[in-house]
C-alpha cells in the first residue's frame, strides 16, 4: 500500500469517527491508551484475526498500513488527525491502541458480518469502508404522526419474512419488509417499530477464563433478538442481503415506508457502559442520517440530554419511564413504553379479581406531556395466542432447563395446555383473542401490535425465544390463511378505532361535562347505569363515550358508544344509559358472536332487544353505538328484535 501524508495544519473541529475532507480524511477516536494508530486495509484482504494479530502481523503487512496518531494532536483521550492522499476511498479502516486492534465505535458500515450466523466471524475484526455511497433522499422527511393517530407494529427484520411461507424474494432482509408494505397498509399500520437493527454479533460464544488472548468458541446458539453490545451507528450488514450495502438498503426501506405513509422507529440497545455523549451521537445519527421518526431506547442509557437536544426536537423517543428520569418535553414527543398495560389488561382478560379499577385507568390513560405505548404482547413473553393457550412457559429448547424467561405471564390456557382440537376450547380462545384486541384498540394512548399476533402467531409456549433463529420465532404466514377470521377482526377494529376519535383523543378524558351537553366525555357504570362498582369481586364495567367530545376530520361530532365489559365467567345484565329522544343502542361489537366474527359493519348494526338493559354473556365485550331508531319510538323498544337476540 502507498504512503499517505498527515496534515498537521488542519485545526478544525470534527465529529468522532471518519469525516471526508478535501484531499483525504479526518479521523477521530476516543481511547485511553499510550499510543494509537489508524489502520488502513485493502478490501480484498482477509479480516485479521484478533488472536493472531501479533503473531501474523509481519505476514500481513502487505494488506494494511498503520499510520500513528501524532501525540501532539491528542486532547484528553481523543486522538485525531487528517490524512491526505489519493485512492483512500478504496480502502477500509480500523484502529489500533497499545497493540490491540479494534473497530471504530462510530463506524457507519462494517464488513465482516455480511453472512448471518457464520461462526468464523467471532474471530474477525470488523472494518469500515472509508467511502460510503451517496443516497438520494429526494423530498423525504419524517412524518410526525401524532401519538393519538398512531398504530404501531413491532417486528424483527429477519423473523418477519424468513419463513418459507412469507412469499417474498429476499427473505429475512430489509427488502423483505419492503415487499410487505401493501400488507401493512391493508392492516392499517401507521408506524413500524424495528427490533435492534444496529450491527451486533449474533454468534454467541462460550464463557471462558484466562487472559484476553484465549481463543473464543461459538457455543452453538445465536443472539437472535440482538440485545447486547453493538455498533449502534451502523445498520446490520446481514439484514441487507448478499452483496448489498446495509446503509443504502436501510435508507431505501425508510424512504419507501415514508412514501406509504408509515413511520419508522428503531430500537437501540445500550449496555450502560456508553457515555451520554455517545448515546446522543448515535440517536442523532439515526434521526439525521437515516430519517427515522423515532428511537426506542432499551437497556441502560442517560436520556436527559436527549430531551434537551435541539436536533431531536419533535422526534419520538420511547423509554420505559420518563417520570423516573424527571425530564419533560415541551412537545409531546416522549413515549412511555413498559409492560404496565400488558400486566393489568391480561389480568382483566383472564378474570382476576380486583382489576376493574385498573381497567378504568388503562382505558383512559393518556398524559398531556408524553404518550403511552400500550400492548397486550411483546418480544419478552408469550405471543398473544400463546397467552390464551398456555398456563406455563415452555422454554426447554433454549437449553437452560426451562429456567430462563419470566414466570409471570398472566395467561390462561382456557382449560387445556397447548394445541387443542376441542371445539369449545378453540371457540373460547378465539373469543378471548377478540376481547384482547378490543381491550387494546379501544384504549386511549397508542396501541402496539406484535407482528403476527393479528393472525395467531405462536412460539409453542416459549416466552423467551432470544436464541431461536428458526420456525419458533419466524412468522408462519400460512397462519394468515388459516386464521383469516382473526386477521379480518384486527383489521376491522383498527379501522373502527381510526374512524372514531372518542377512542383516541389527544388528551386524557376529564370525566366531566365541560361542554355542557348533558353528558361527561367519559363516564363509568356498573350493572346499574351511572353507578360504577369497583369492589374487588367485580368483573363488570360499562364505559360511556359521548360523541360530542370527539371531532372527526370533517369537523362533525363522533357517535356515542357504550362499552360493556363482562370478564366474569357468568353472564350479567347491564342497565343502559338513556340516549336522546329518537336515538337507540345498536350492537357494533359482540365478541361472543363467533358467527358474525365479533363485529357488525357500519349500517348493519342490529338494535338491542331492549333500550333499557342488555344481557352480556360470560367473558364478553359488547360495544353499543347510539344511532337513530327506525320507525318505532324509543319507549316502544322493549320487545325483542328479529335482527338481534
Amino acid at each position: 500500500m502507498r504512503q499517505y501524508k498527515i496534515d498537521n495544519k488542519d485545526q478544525k473541529a470534527y465529529p468522532f469517527g471518519l469525516t471526508e475532507v478535501d484531499g483525504g480524511i479526518h479521523v477521530s477516536v476516543a481511547v485511553g491508551a499510550e499510543s494509537c494508530s489508524l489502520v488502513l486495509f485493502t478490501p480484498s484482504a482477509s479480516h485479521i484475526m484478533e488472536e493472531e494479530q501479533q503473531e501474523d502481523s509481519e505476514k500481513k503487512q502487505h494488506n494494511f498500513l498503520k499510520i500513528p496518531f501524532p501525540k501532539e494532536n491528542r486532547v484528553g483521550n481523543v486522538w485525531e488527525m487528517t490524512v491526505l492522499g489519493k485512492n483512500l476511498d478504496r480502502l477500509e479502516y480500523a484502529f489500533e491502541a497499545d497493540g490491540i486492534l479494534f473497530s471504530d465505535p462510530y463506524g457507519r458500515v462494517f464488513t465482516g458480518q455480511e453472512e448471518w450466523g457464520k461462526a468464523e466471524q467471532i474471530h474477525s475484526l470488523l472494518r469500515s469502508p472509508v467511502r460510503l455511497e451517496q443516497f438520494d433522499w429526494e423530498d423525504d422527511t419524517p412524518l410526525k404522526i401524532p401519538y393519538e393517530e398512531s398504530v404501531v407494529y413491532r417486528l424483527h427484520v429477519r423473523g418477519f419474512t424468513k419463513h418459507s411461507s412469507s412469499g417474498v424474494k429476499e427473505k429475512g432482509t430489509f427488502r423483505g419488509i419492503l415487499e410487505k408494505i401493501p400488507y401493512l397498509k391493508e392492516l392499517g399500520i401507521t408506524t413500524v417499530e424495528l427490533m435492534p437493527v444496529a450491527e451486533f454479533q449474533e454468534v454467541m460464544t462460550a464463557r471462558y477464563s484466562g487472559g484476553p488472548r484465549q481463543k473464543k468458541e461459538a457455543d452453538g446458539r445465536l443472539n437472535y433478538w440482538g440485545y447486547g453490545q453493538a455498533f449502534n451507528g451502523a445498520p446490520k450488514a446481514s439484514y441487507a442481503g448478499k452483496r448489498r450495502k446495509p446503509d443504502v438498503e436501510f435508507k431505501q426501506l425508510v424512504k419507501e415506508l415514508h412514501r406509504a405513509g408509515i413511520e419508522v422507529v428503531t430500537e437501540l440497545f445500550f449496555t450502560g457502559e456508553e457515555s451520554p455523549v455517545f448515546v446522543m451521537d448515535m440517536v442523532r445519527r439515526w434521526v439525521r442520517e437515516y430519517h427515522v421518526d423515532g428511537i426506542h431506547l432499551t437497556g441502560t442509557a442517560s436520556m436527559e440530554l436527549l430531551v434537551q437536544d435541539p436536533y431531536l426536537a419533535g422526534t419520538k423517543l420511547w423509554a420505559c419511564s420518563w417520570e423516573r428520569e424527571g425530564v419533560k418535553a415541551k412537545v409531546k414527543c416522549l413515549g412511555e413504553y413498559n409492560d404496565g398495560f400488558l400486566v393489568d389488561m391480561r389480568r382483566v382478560l383472564k378474570g382476576d379479581e380486583g382489576q376493574i379499577s385498573q381497567l378504568a385507568l388503562r382505558t383512559r390513560r393518556n398524559p398531556d406531556s408524553y404518550g403511552v405505548i400500550n400492548y397486550m404482547a411483546n418480544t419478552n413473553g408469550f405471543t398473544l395466542v400463546d397467552s390464551v393457550s398456555y398456563d406455563q412457559k415452555h422454554n426447554e429448547d433454549n437449553g437452560e432447563e426451562n429456567q430462563d424467561g419470566t414466570n409471570y405471564n398472566y395467561s390462561w390456557n382456557c382449560g387445556v395446555e397447548g394445541p387443542v382440537r376441542k371445539k369449545k376450547v378453540v371457540e373460547l380462545r378465539r373469543k378471548q383473542l377478540r376481547n384482547a384486541f378490543l381491550l387494546l384498540f379501544l384504549s386511549q394512548g397508542t396501541p402496539l401490535l406484535m407482528a403476527g399476533d393479528e393472525f395467531g402467531n405462536s412460539q409453542n409456549g416459549n416466552n423467551n425465544a432470544y436464541c431461536q433463529d428458526n420456525a419458533v420465532s419466524w412468522l408462519n404466514w400460512g397462519l394468515l390463511k388459516k386464521n383469516q377470521d382473526l386477521f379480518a377482526f384486527v383489521k376491522y377494529v383498527i379501522a373502527f378505532r381510526k374512524a372514531h376519535p372518542v377512542f383516541h383523543g389527544r388528551t386524557q378524558p376529564r370525566m366531566m361535562d365541560y361542554k355542557v351537553c348533558g353528558y361527561p366525555d367519559v363516564s363509568y357504570h356498573g350493572v346499574r347505569a351511572w353507578v360504577p362498582e369497583f369492589d374487588s369481586f367485580r368483573r363488570q364495567l360499562g364505559i360511556l363515550y359521548w360523541g360530542e367530545y370527539g371531532r372527526k376530520s370533517d369537523g362533525t361530532g363522533d357517535d356515542s358508544f357504550f362499552v360493556a365489559y363482562n370478564m366474569h365467567w357468568e353472564p350479567h345484565a347491564f342497565a343502559l344509559p338513556h340516549l336522546p329522544k329518537g336515538m337507540g343502542w345498536h350492537v357494533a361489537f359482540d365478541t361472543d358472536s363467533g358467527k358474525e366474527n365479533g363485529y357488525f359493519e357500519p349500517g348493519k348494526e342490529p338494535q338491542t332487544p331492549s333500550q333499557k338493559q342488555i344481557m352480556v354473556p360470560a367473558r364478553t365485550i359488547l360495544v353499543l353505538i347510539g344511532k337513530k331508531l327506525k320507525e318505532r319510538a324509543a319507549e316502544q323498544e322493549t320487545e325483542e328484535s328479529d335482527a338481534y337476540i
